[in-house]
């Protein structure tokens, strides 16, 4: 299991205070499917169903996407409980997430 950068996560935060980030399933599939969803970010431990969904539907609209991290990471980084995937909805965050999470 690979774990994110802590500046990746920071970010994260940054994202959810400025509102550009969506957590929680509901949330997450309506901004892929409006083409508001710039990354996907899906915990290693989300359950296989939650994987293979958000994976399917980022394919599927021409999102990227990332299998990295941990769920409690994740969740305490946006302040909020139990959130195995997040979707960003900001261009300039999104990239600067995007090289964070690769190096």
């Amino acid at each position: 299991m690979i774990n994110i950068d802590k500046k990746a996560y920071s970010y994260i935060g940054l994202a959810q205070k400025a509102g550009k980030l969506k957590s929680g399933e509901g949330a997450c599939v309506a901004a892929i499917a409006k083409g508001e969803g710039q990354l996907v970010i899906i915990s290693e431990d989300a359950s296989d169903n939650t994987k293979k969904k958000f994976t399917n539907k980022a394919k599927y609209y021409g999102v990227e996407f990332f299998v990295k991290g941990f769920r409690g990471d994740l969740s305490n980084s946006i302040g909020k409980a139990n959130r195995p995937v997040v979707v960003i909805t900001d261009r300039g965050l999104s990239d600067k997430i995007k090289e964070l999470i690769r190096d």
